[in-house]
């Protein structure tokens, strides 16, 4: 007779099971064996693998950067994007990349520890208070969104370099006209490394607004004998009008549109843990969020929304085998997301979300959303595996 070790007067297999061989543990191990509706695999890994090939980052570099005569940067905010500064920023100085962008002081404080001495680093946010310390120290070059951040930068770090934001439409970061009119005489007598803007609209190569604000920015820096940048990946695209001394691609370097043309970057396959047949009329997930039609065979692959796998996603979005696709049925709960693979003749044991048949960009239109957030929030339990 089985004797509970916990000396439970009403264990569940008190005189059902005989006395196992380790303890308590073998007979739950074979109670879900027998109840599993299909063998569960427990030799694989259950953590969704996201490889990341960098050699594809730089060969996007290198054919973003051979589409221009300028200079060519690398905006590595975020994470790289999601991706790893940490191994993404050193391939991008190895391809070429001189000059790069982060959003805030403290991404610049992580790159320079990456990259050492040498490459720039420019800030974006410009010369927040309380940042002098981490701009001298990690030698970093704000760019001066405001006359309040000119005034602070230049009474905090005398002779510090600095680069120049300025609005020409987007109304985001950087001076008004009026306010550069004010300031351009002596924010150019302080010797500023470069002036940029950024467009609203790149992405729609025949959007009035871009021509609008070229015609802005070349006003707004007639006359003016330093490096100027207007575009991102975007603007890149848009022709050498829009080039000046320096282009500053982003999401293009990881794969992403409108930069058509880009390696991909990004895999992600998410292991199937479980499967199981359902009739007809059966609900899947949260809320019945879908009622099957017909018999079905769903599987369960381990993902959600706790990985950056965008809640909003769920019915409508698919996953893909050997490049044919398979539904995802219900909604995308915080770890899990169920599939109808009743089409396959057999199940593979990983299903993938982003690769070479959906880009990033598709499994953002799933979502209602854009490559940009998809990239950025995808979670920190994958196996990254990075490919050279």
């Amino acid at each position: 007779m089985y004797q509970c070790p916990h000396n439970r007067r009403h264990c569940p297999f008190r005189g059902r099971i005989g006395q196992p061989a380790d303890g308590f543990i073998a007979p739950m191990r074979l109670l879900a064996l027998d109840l599993a509706p299909h063998p569960v695999k427990t030799d694989d890994m259950t953590t969704a693998t996201l490889t990341i090939d960098l050699s594809a980052i730089a060969a996007n570099w290198t054919a973003l950067n051979r589409m221009t005569e300028s200079e060519t940067g690398a905006v590595v905010k975020a994470n790289a994007y999601g991706l790893g500064i940490e191994r993404v920023a050193p391939v991008l100085a190895q391809a070429g990349a001189r000059q790069f962008f982060v959003a805030v002081a403290e991404e610049g404080i992580a790159l320079r520890r990456i990259l050492g001495p040498g490459p720039e680093i420019n800030v974006f946010s410009g010369h927040m208070p309380g940042d002098a310390d981490m701009i001298r120290s990690a030698d970093l070059t704000p760019m001066i969104n405001t006359v309040d951040q000119m005034i602070g930068h230049v009474e905090a770090l005398p002779g510090h370099r600095f680069g120049l934001q300025l609005n020409t439409g987007m109304n985001r970061l950087g001076m008004d006209p009026a306010e550069w009119a004010a300031l351009r005489d002596i924010a150019l007598g302080q010797n500023p490394t470069m002036i940029i803007s950024h467009l609203a609209c790149a992405d729609d190569p025949d959007h009035p607004m871009n021509d609008a604000q070229l015609e802005i920015f070349n006003e707004m820096t007639a006359g003016i004998n330093v490096a100027r940048s207007l575009a991102a990946t975007g603007g890149t695209l848009l022709g050498p009008d829009y080039h000046f001394e320096l282009t500053r691609p982003g999401v293009g370097l990881y794969g992403g549109m409108p930069f058509v043309d880009a390696q991909p970057v990004v895999t992600l396959d998410l292991p199937v843990i479980q499967t199981r047949d359902i009739g007809a009329g059966s609900s899947v997930g949260y809320a019945c969020g879908w009622v099957a039609p017909r018999p079905s065979q769903i599987a369960t692959v381990s993902g959600g929304y706790a990985d950056g796998l965008i809640r909003a996603m769920g019915n409508g979005a698919t996953l893909t085998h050997d490049g044919r696709k398979v539904p995802v049925v219900g909604r995308v709960s915080m770890d899990l997301i169920t599939v109808d693979v009743t089409h396959l003749e057999q199940v593979p044991e990983h299903l993938q979300l982003i690769g070479l048949h959906q880009s990033v960009d598709t499994v953002a239109e799933f979502a209602g959303t854009i490559g940009y957030e998809v990239l950025t929030s995808l979670g920190s339990r994958y196996d990254r595996v990075y490919i050279t």
